[in-house]
Protein backbone atom coordinates (compact mmCIF):
# COMPACT_ATOMS: atom_id res chain seq x y z
CA UNK A 1 0.00 0.00 0.00
CA UNK A 2 1.23 3.52 -0.81
CA UNK A 3 2.64 5.25 2.29
CA UNK A 4 0.46 8.26 1.56
CA UNK A 5 -2.63 6.11 2.02
CA UNK A 6 -1.46 4.98 5.46
CA UNK A 7 -1.05 8.61 6.44
CA UNK A 8 -4.68 9.40 5.56
CA UNK A 9 -6.07 6.75 7.96
CA UNK A 10 -6.50 8.78 11.14
CA UNK A 11 -9.21 6.94 13.07
CA UNK A 12 -9.55 3.49 14.65
CA UNK A 13 -12.07 0.73 14.04
CA UNK A 14 -13.80 1.19 17.41
CA UNK A 15 -14.78 4.70 16.38
CA UNK A 16 -16.10 3.51 13.02
CA UNK A 17 -18.00 0.66 14.71
CA UNK A 18 -19.58 3.11 17.16
CA UNK A 19 -20.67 5.33 14.27
CA UNK A 20 -22.19 2.37 12.36
CA UNK A 21 -24.11 1.07 15.37
CA UNK A 22 -25.47 4.54 16.12
CA UNK A 23 -26.56 5.02 12.52
CA UNK A 24 -28.35 1.65 12.44
CA UNK A 25 -29.89 1.87 15.91
CA UNK A 26 -30.93 5.53 15.66
CA UNK A 27 -29.72 6.64 19.09
CA UNK A 28 -26.64 6.52 21.30
CA UNK A 29 -28.43 4.59 24.03
CA UNK A 30 -29.62 1.85 21.67
CA UNK A 31 -26.21 1.63 20.02
CA UNK A 32 -24.52 1.37 23.42
CA UNK A 33 -26.78 -1.55 24.33
CA UNK A 34 -26.07 -3.28 21.02
CA UNK A 35 -22.30 -2.96 21.50
CA UNK A 36 -22.46 -3.57 25.27
CA UNK A 37 -20.81 -0.25 26.04
CA UNK A 38 -21.81 2.61 28.28
CA UNK A 39 -23.49 5.49 26.51
CA UNK A 40 -20.78 8.02 27.47
CA UNK A 41 -18.07 5.70 26.10
CA UNK A 42 -19.87 5.25 22.82
CA UNK A 43 -20.60 8.97 22.59
CA UNK A 44 -16.90 9.75 23.03
CA UNK A 45 -16.00 7.32 20.24
CA UNK A 46 -18.43 8.95 17.82
CA UNK A 47 -17.20 12.40 18.82
CA UNK A 48 -13.59 11.30 18.32
CA UNK A 49 -14.41 10.06 14.81
CA UNK A 50 -16.08 13.38 13.96
CA UNK A 51 -13.06 15.27 15.26
CA UNK A 52 -10.51 13.13 13.42
CA UNK A 53 -12.44 13.44 10.14
CA UNK A 54 -13.33 17.08 10.65
CA UNK A 55 -17.04 16.60 9.89
CA UNK A 56 -20.35 16.40 11.73
CA UNK A 57 -21.91 12.97 11.28
CA UNK A 58 -25.17 13.31 13.22
CA UNK A 59 -27.71 15.98 14.02
CA UNK A 60 -30.33 15.61 16.71
CA UNK A 61 -33.97 15.44 15.61
CA UNK A 62 -36.17 15.30 18.69
CA UNK A 63 -34.98 12.36 20.76
CA UNK A 64 -33.32 10.57 17.86
CA UNK A 65 -30.27 11.19 15.74
CA UNK A 66 -30.28 11.81 12.01
CA UNK A 67 -27.33 11.36 9.69
CA UNK A 68 -25.92 14.46 8.07
CA UNK A 69 -24.93 14.45 4.43
CA UNK A 70 -21.36 13.67 5.47
CA UNK A 71 -22.64 10.84 7.65
CA UNK A 72 -24.61 9.34 4.77
CA UNK A 73 -21.54 9.49 2.55
CA UNK A 74 -19.47 7.68 5.17
CA UNK A 75 -22.09 5.06 6.08
CA UNK A 76 -21.68 2.84 3.02
CA UNK A 77 -17.91 2.71 3.40
CA UNK A 78 -18.12 1.79 7.07
CA UNK A 79 -20.62 -0.98 6.33
CA UNK A 80 -18.08 -2.51 3.94
CA UNK A 81 -15.45 -2.23 6.69
CA UNK A 82 -17.77 -3.96 9.17
CA UNK A 83 -18.37 -6.89 6.85
CA UNK A 84 -14.66 -7.27 6.15
CA UNK A 85 -13.80 -7.03 9.85
CA UNK A 86 -16.34 -9.71 10.69
CA UNK A 87 -15.03 -12.10 8.05
CA UNK A 88 -11.41 -11.46 9.07
CA UNK A 89 -12.18 -12.16 12.71
CA UNK A 90 -13.97 -15.39 11.90
CA UNK A 91 -11.30 -16.60 9.50
CA UNK A 92 -8.39 -15.72 11.78
CA UNK A 93 -9.83 -17.44 14.83
CA UNK A 94 -11.47 -20.36 13.08
CA UNK A 95 -14.72 -19.40 14.78
CA UNK A 96 -16.75 -20.00 11.64
CA UNK A 97 -16.08 -23.71 12.03
CA UNK A 98 -17.41 -23.73 15.59
CA UNK A 99 -20.52 -21.60 15.16
CA UNK A 100 -23.56 -23.85 15.43
CA UNK A 101 -27.33 -23.59 15.41
CA UNK A 102 -30.34 -22.99 13.21
CA UNK A 103 -30.88 -19.94 11.00
CA UNK A 104 -34.26 -19.54 9.29
CA UNK A 105 -34.23 -17.74 5.93
CA UNK A 106 -37.38 -16.70 4.13
CA UNK A 107 -37.40 -15.81 0.43
CA UNK A 108 -39.66 -16.11 -2.57
CA UNK A 109 -40.05 -19.58 -4.02
CA UNK A 110 -37.98 -18.69 -7.10
CA UNK A 111 -35.15 -17.14 -5.06
CA UNK A 112 -35.25 -20.10 -2.69
CA UNK A 113 -34.95 -22.61 -5.52
CA UNK A 114 -32.53 -20.90 -7.88
CA UNK A 115 -30.45 -18.38 -5.90
CA UNK A 116 -30.03 -19.82 -2.41
CA UNK A 117 -28.65 -23.35 -3.07
CA UNK A 118 -25.23 -22.26 -4.42
CA UNK A 119 -24.90 -19.76 -1.56
CA UNK A 120 -25.77 -22.43 1.00
CA UNK A 121 -23.11 -24.62 -0.60
CA UNK A 122 -20.55 -21.93 0.28
CA UNK A 123 -21.93 -21.77 3.82
CA UNK A 124 -21.53 -25.53 4.24
CA UNK A 125 -17.78 -25.18 3.73
CA UNK A 126 -17.44 -22.04 5.83
CA UNK A 127 -19.58 -23.04 8.81
CA UNK A 128 -20.65 -26.69 8.72
CA UNK A 129 -22.22 -26.41 12.17
CA UNK A 130 -24.97 -24.06 10.97
CA UNK A 131 -28.29 -25.59 9.96
CA UNK A 132 -30.52 -23.71 7.53
CA UNK A 133 -34.29 -23.80 7.23
CA UNK A 134 -35.58 -22.10 4.06
CA UNK A 135 -39.16 -20.83 4.20
CA UNK A 136 -40.07 -20.49 0.52
CA UNK A 137 -42.90 -17.99 0.54
CA UNK A 138 -43.92 -14.92 -1.43
CA UNK A 139 -45.60 -13.48 1.65
CA UNK A 140 -43.83 -10.87 3.76
CA UNK A 141 -42.85 -12.79 6.87
CA UNK A 142 -42.86 -10.95 10.19
CA UNK A 143 -39.29 -10.87 11.47
CA UNK A 144 -40.35 -9.06 14.63
CA UNK A 145 -42.37 -12.13 15.59
CA UNK A 146 -39.39 -14.33 14.77
CA UNK A 147 -41.09 -16.16 11.91
CA UNK A 148 -37.63 -16.02 10.31
CA UNK A 149 -34.16 -14.77 11.17
CA UNK A 150 -33.33 -13.32 7.75
CA UNK A 151 -35.65 -12.27 4.94
CA UNK A 152 -34.66 -11.76 1.31
CA UNK A 153 -37.03 -9.31 -0.32
CA UNK A 154 -37.40 -7.20 -3.43
CA UNK A 155 -38.85 -4.25 -1.47
CA UNK A 156 -37.48 -2.35 1.50
CA UNK A 157 -39.28 -3.16 4.77
CA UNK A 158 -41.32 -0.39 6.36
CA UNK A 159 -40.54 -1.28 9.98
CA UNK A 160 -37.91 1.18 11.24
CA UNK A 161 -36.55 -1.15 13.94
CA UNK A 162 -35.35 -3.81 11.52
CA UNK A 163 -31.91 -3.86 9.93
CA UNK A 164 -32.17 -3.70 6.15
CA UNK A 165 -29.37 -3.74 3.62
CA UNK A 166 -29.77 -3.37 -0.13
CA UNK A 167 -27.29 -5.45 -2.08
CA UNK A 168 -26.38 -4.96 -5.71
CA UNK A 169 -29.28 -7.05 -6.97
CA UNK A 170 -29.88 -8.06 -10.55
CA UNK A 171 -31.84 -7.01 -13.60
CA UNK A 172 -34.74 -8.28 -15.67
CA UNK A 173 -36.29 -8.13 -19.12
CA UNK A 174 -39.53 -9.05 -20.82
CA UNK A 175 -39.90 -12.74 -21.62
CA UNK A 176 -42.49 -14.79 -23.46
CA UNK A 177 -42.92 -18.23 -24.99
CA UNK A 178 -42.87 -18.66 -28.79
CA UNK A 179 -46.47 -19.88 -28.64
CA UNK A 180 -47.57 -16.60 -27.05
CA UNK A 181 -45.74 -14.55 -29.68
CA UNK A 182 -47.28 -16.62 -32.45
CA UNK A 183 -50.77 -16.01 -31.10
CA UNK A 184 -50.50 -12.36 -30.07
CA UNK A 185 -47.66 -11.08 -32.20
CA UNK A 186 -44.22 -9.84 -31.14
CA UNK A 187 -44.21 -6.37 -29.54
CA UNK A 188 -42.01 -4.01 -31.53
CA UNK A 189 -42.16 -1.06 -29.12
CA UNK A 190 -43.08 -0.26 -25.54
CA UNK A 191 -46.39 1.18 -26.76
CA UNK A 192 -47.31 -2.28 -28.08
CA UNK A 193 -47.35 -3.55 -24.48
CA UNK A 194 -50.61 -1.70 -23.87
CA UNK A 195 -52.39 -4.57 -25.63
CA UNK A 196 -50.20 -7.39 -24.33
CA UNK A 197 -51.29 -10.10 -21.91
CA UNK A 198 -49.18 -10.34 -18.77
CA UNK A 199 -48.78 -12.83 -15.94
CA UNK A 200 -48.19 -11.50 -12.41
CA UNK A 201 -47.01 -13.03 -9.16
CA UNK A 202 -48.95 -11.87 -6.12
CA UNK A 203 -51.18 -8.83 -5.86
CA UNK A 204 -51.53 -7.00 -9.17
CA UNK A 205 -51.65 -3.54 -7.55
CA UNK A 206 -48.38 -4.20 -5.71
CA UNK A 207 -46.86 -5.53 -8.91
CA UNK A 208 -47.84 -2.39 -10.82
CA UNK A 209 -46.48 -0.18 -8.03
CA UNK A 210 -43.16 -2.04 -8.17
CA UNK A 211 -42.73 -1.54 -11.91
CA UNK A 212 -44.30 1.95 -11.92
CA UNK A 213 -40.99 3.87 -12.07
CA UNK A 214 -40.12 2.13 -15.36
CA UNK A 215 -43.02 3.90 -17.07
CA UNK A 216 -44.70 0.95 -18.78
CA UNK A 217 -48.16 1.42 -20.33
CA UNK A 218 -49.69 -1.36 -18.21
CA UNK A 219 -52.91 -1.45 -16.18
CA UNK A 220 -54.75 -4.16 -14.29
CA UNK A 221 -56.51 -5.03 -17.55
CA UNK A 222 -53.23 -6.39 -18.95
CA UNK A 223 -52.96 -9.02 -16.23
CA UNK A 224 -55.23 -11.88 -17.20
CA UNK A 225 -53.41 -14.43 -15.06
CA UNK A 226 -51.91 -14.22 -11.61
CA UNK A 227 -50.73 -16.58 -8.89
CA UNK A 228 -49.24 -16.36 -5.42
CA UNK A 229 -46.62 -18.86 -6.58
CA UNK A 230 -43.70 -17.66 -8.64
CA UNK A 231 -43.32 -21.19 -9.96
CA UNK A 232 -46.90 -21.27 -11.21
CA UNK A 233 -46.62 -17.81 -12.78
CA UNK A 234 -43.41 -18.74 -14.58
CA UNK A 235 -44.98 -21.98 -15.82
CA UNK A 236 -47.92 -19.96 -17.20
CA UNK A 237 -45.44 -17.88 -19.17
CA UNK A 238 -43.68 -21.01 -20.43
CA UNK A 239 -47.05 -22.39 -21.56
CA UNK A 240 -47.74 -19.25 -23.57
CA UNK A 241 -50.50 -17.67 -21.48
CA UNK A 242 -48.76 -14.30 -21.19
CA UNK A 243 -45.58 -12.29 -20.88
CA UNK A 244 -43.74 -11.34 -17.71
CA UNK A 245 -40.71 -9.53 -16.37
CA UNK A 246 -38.15 -12.08 -15.19
CA UNK A 247 -34.55 -11.94 -14.02
CA UNK A 248 -32.08 -12.67 -16.77
CA UNK A 249 -30.33 -15.35 -14.69
CA UNK A 250 -33.47 -17.44 -14.31
CA UNK A 251 -34.55 -16.95 -17.93
CA UNK A 252 -31.10 -18.05 -19.12
CA UNK A 253 -31.54 -21.50 -17.54
CA UNK A 254 -35.17 -21.90 -18.62
CA UNK A 255 -35.80 -23.50 -22.02
CA UNK A 256 -38.87 -22.46 -23.98
CA UNK A 257 -38.84 -18.70 -23.34
CA UNK A 258 -37.22 -15.85 -25.20
CA UNK A 259 -36.47 -12.22 -24.52
CA UNK A 260 -38.83 -9.62 -25.97
CA UNK A 261 -37.96 -5.97 -26.64
CA UNK A 262 -34.29 -6.66 -26.00
CA UNK A 263 -33.43 -3.05 -26.86
CA UNK A 264 -35.36 -1.86 -23.79
CA UNK A 265 -32.94 -1.03 -20.95
CA UNK A 266 -32.58 -3.71 -18.25
CA UNK A 267 -34.99 -3.20 -15.38
CA UNK A 268 -33.34 -3.25 -11.94
CA UNK A 269 -34.52 -5.97 -9.56
CA UNK A 270 -33.45 -4.82 -6.08
CA UNK A 271 -32.59 -7.28 -3.35
CA UNK A 272 -32.93 -6.37 0.31
CA UNK A 273 -31.54 -8.45 3.16
CA UNK A 274 -33.54 -7.89 6.33
CA UNK A 275 -33.02 -9.08 9.88
CA UNK A 276 -33.77 -8.03 13.44
CA UNK A 277 -31.53 -6.22 15.91
CA UNK A 278 -30.07 -9.49 17.16
CA UNK A 279 -27.69 -9.27 14.19
CA UNK A 280 -25.27 -7.33 16.41
CA UNK A 281 -25.03 -10.07 19.04
CA UNK A 282 -25.90 -13.37 17.31
CA UNK A 283 -22.82 -14.77 15.59
CA UNK A 284 -24.55 -17.34 13.41
CA UNK A 285 -27.10 -14.84 12.07
CA UNK A 286 -24.30 -12.34 11.44
CA UNK A 287 -22.27 -14.95 9.57
CA UNK A 288 -25.17 -16.01 7.33
CA UNK A 289 -26.26 -12.40 6.74
CA UNK A 290 -22.73 -11.39 5.67
CA UNK A 291 -22.37 -14.41 3.42
CA UNK A 292 -25.69 -13.66 1.70
CA UNK A 293 -24.66 -10.03 1.25
CA UNK A 294 -21.32 -10.96 -0.28
CA UNK A 295 -22.80 -13.63 -2.56
CA UNK A 296 -25.61 -11.47 -3.93
CA UNK A 297 -23.23 -8.55 -4.44
CA UNK A 298 -20.84 -10.76 -6.42
CA UNK A 299 -23.72 -12.08 -8.51
CA UNK A 300 -24.92 -8.56 -9.17
CA UNK A 301 -21.46 -7.47 -10.33
CA UNK A 302 -21.22 -10.48 -12.62
CA UNK A 303 -24.64 -9.65 -14.07
CA UNK A 304 -23.64 -6.02 -14.66
CA UNK A 305 -20.42 -7.15 -16.38
CA UNK A 306 -22.41 -9.33 -18.77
Amino acid sequence: MDNRIWQTINFDWNQARAFLATAEEGSLSAAARALRLTQPTLGRQVAALEESLGVTLFERVGRSLSLTEAGLDLLGHVKVMAEAAGQISLAASGQSQTIEGLVVITASDLLSAYSLPPILDELRDLAPGIDIEVVASNEIRDLKRREADIAIRHVRPEQPDLIAKQVLGTSGHFYAAPSYLKRHGRPESIDDLANAVFVATGDITSYLNAIGPVGLPLTKANFKYTSDSGYVSWEMVKQGLGMCIMTNELAAVTPGVEQVLSEFPPMPVPIWLVTHRELHTNRRIRLVFDLLSDAFTRRGKDSAAD
